[in-house]
């Protein structure tokens, strides 16, 4: 082994201490698996101490099989103290609890390999994940055909390889999956942001995908139009905004239409005065109407934003149309476990973000004793598809467009927020929603359906207009992404809410400002290392249970806690985990062997690294 000075080292030298440490690291990952088999040994249910009337159906503990067919037992909340010592969710956990069940019961030859070092162990943990579906009898016929390869081709070769063996050893569940492919149709929108963008999946029939393409396309060369110069996938991506509003969608073509019949023909050799920089053209309305920006409230508006706030909500007029996606998928394993190398050989296809394993489906749950499944129970993943290669939008010249200037981009949403104004006018002159005794009838125009917007900043962003706020479910943003994100108005912005008010009711209900404010304060779920957005669906446990003969107030924002289905169950069913609250901020959770962490709005700490409570 080499040790010292790296920079002492011959080039001959550095190669060969790179090997020797990736080597250190294989072993390590063996060693982490066979843990993990003596771990769950420990936990099988006939290992486990007998525990009178345990049911499964009131929320109490459940033996689970992980890793697949052929695989023994483990007993549920087992999983979640093997994750929060690990750092990891329960559902990652599970997983590769399940990896290496299945290594030792169901790919005997594969796992021989792994404990020799002749086998990579994140390989193998890869490939019986892709087999968890296949019996007993086809993992072992898989088994046979791939162990003496994993370490032998690239992983790209070995999946293909590996995709051949399922296919001939269950030529049922093959059939099956390919039914299952054609049944995926949604719309599902990733969970990562980066920098204001969000992204979205949209698998749909092909004849819906064409049309929405279609009328993308179409909005993207009317904003065109209306001057904005920049690239077509630039222009395509506002186009997915507008589209959400039928009315708008149908004025802007609808403008574009009439420009294109009302205006001669630009001769577009001529140089272009402004430079490189300026926007094209923007004409005036059709209709003749002026044009009005889109930064103020309407003239009468009484709702104003405090001078100092800590938190703004804005509901933003936004009608939503129904869209189609394409899902994405991602393996999941155990932290560190070949991170590197399994990142290099994933870049070889574009993969995207997605809504994370541990994420469930929004749902009003407030007690643990409903049978309702966990995070453990069936992941959900969805295989990326290749981008289509023939989409012209994917092969832009350098010089395919350019940016907008300042002037430009105002002038480009005043224009745009006339013709969403325009839209508006126009749909309530011509249905009657304009008279005074109409329903629709707001401030004398119809308003599109609205969306709430809850912005977290400061009082010197606020009067300054710069620094970095967090929308929610959206992440950070820089201040003068906010315009971006509302859109091309109307808006209203409503009082700020004072998180530091602790609120409570005397009944065991959750009322729905109670519900607010915790998702609010509370961003993600407070169990160890939890990995779910808080949302109105999400259980709130009460850190103190309870009783109804108890005193009033006992519902509060100060005795909730949100937490994912599994960490509610764990929290209230298994026997010796606890959880204190140690201030406003702090929640201390204690496992059943004695180890203690500190979840904090900052994340999840070890109380005492390297030791435990007695």
């Amino acid at each position: 082994m080499f040790e010292g000075d790296l920079a002492t080292l011959s080039t001959a030298d550095l190669l060969e201490s790179a090997v020797e440490w990736r080597a250190v690291g294989v072993r390590a990952d063996v060693r982490v698996l066979e843990v993990a088999l003596v771990y769950a040994d420990r936990f099988h249910p006939d290992a486990g101490p007998v525990r009178p009337g345990r049911r499964s159906c009131d929320g109490r503990e459940r033996a689970v099989v992980l890793g697949g067919d052929g695989c023994p037992e483990v007993l549920e909340f087992a999983v979640a103290e093997f994750a929060v010592v690990l750092g990891i969710s329960p559902r990652v956990a599970a997983d590769y609890l399940g990896q290496a069940l299945a290594l030792r019961h169901r790919f005997p030859f594969t796992w021989a390999r792994v404990l020799a070092g002749e086998a990579t162990a994140w390989k193998a943990c890869r490939i019986v994940a892709d087999c968890v579906k296949l019996s007993a009898d086809a993992a072992a016929y898989v088994d046979q055909r791939i162990a003496p390869l994993i370490d032998s081709i690239t992983p790209y070769r070995l999946d293909k390889i590996v995709k051949a063996a399922k296919m001939h050893a269950d030529a049922d569940l093959a059939r099956a999956e390919a039914a299952e492919k054609a049944r995926e149709r949604g719309v599902f929108v990733g969970r990562a942001d980066e920098h204001g963008t969000k992204t979205m999946y949209i698998k749909a029939a092909a004849g819906a995908v064409i049309r929405t393409k279609a009328t993308l396309d179409a909005i993207a060369e009317a904003l065109k139009t209306f001057g904005d110069t920049r690239p077509v996938q630039h222009r395509r991506a506002d186009a997915v905004g507008i589209i959400a509003d039928p009315r708008y969608t149908q004025e802007l073509l609808t403008q574009a239409r009439h420009h294109h019949l009302t205006t001669p023909a630009q001769d577009t050799t001529a140089p272009d005065p402004a430079g490189p920089d300026a926007a094209g053209p923007v004409s005036t309305s059709p209709r003749g109407a002026s044009h009005r920006g889109t930064g103020c409230p309407e003239a009468g508006d009484d709702d104003r934003p405090h001078a100092t706030t800590d938190l703004a909500r804005a509901d933003v007029d936004h009608q939503v149309d129904s869209g189609h996606g394409i899902a994405a998928a991602g393996a999941s394993g155990m932290p560190g476990a070949g991170s590197a190398s399994r990142r290099g050989d994933e870049d070889r296809t574009k993969r995207h973000d997605e809504p994370g394993p541990d994420d469930e489906a929004d749902r009003d749950a407030p007690h643990p004793s409903s049978a309702l499944p966990d995070p453990l129970d069936t992941p959900d993943t969805v295989p990326i598809e290749p981008f289509d290669p023939s989409d012209p939008g994917l092969h832009l010249d350098p010089d395919d467009g350019r940016p907008l200037n300042a002037a430009a981009r105002r002038a480009l949403h005043a224009r745009l927020a006339q013709i969403k104004q325009d839209a508006y006018t126009t749909h309530a002159t011509r249905t009657g929603a304009d008279r005074a005794d109409s329903p629709d009838r707001t401030r004398g125009r119809v308003r599109p359906g609205q969306t709430q917007i809850y912005v977290h900043l400061t009082d010197h962003t606020l009067a300054t207009g710069t620094g970095v706020l967090r929308a929610e479910t959206i992440g950070p943003l820089l201040a003068d992404q906010l315009a971006d994100l509302i859109g091309h108005g109307p808006y209203t912005v409503k009082p700020v809410i004072n998180l530091n008010d602790a609120i409570s009711v005397d009944a065991y209900e959750i009322p729905d400002r109670i519900r607010e404010r915790i998702k609010l304060t509370h961003p993600v779920e407070l169990f160890p290392f939890g990995t779910q957005e808080t949302h109105r669906g999400m259980d709130l446990d009460h850190l103190q249970p309870y009783d109804p003969l108890g005193p009033p107030g006992q519902t509060s924002t100060t005795n909730l806690a949100p937490l994912g289905r599994y960490g509610h169950r764990v929290k209230t069913h298994a026997h010796g985990w606890t959880v204190r609250r140690l201030d406003h901020q702090t929640l201390e959770w204690t496992t059943p062997h004695g180890f203690v962490f500190h979840v904090t709005p900052t994340g999840t700490f070890r109380a005492i690294p390297g030791s435990r409570s007695q």
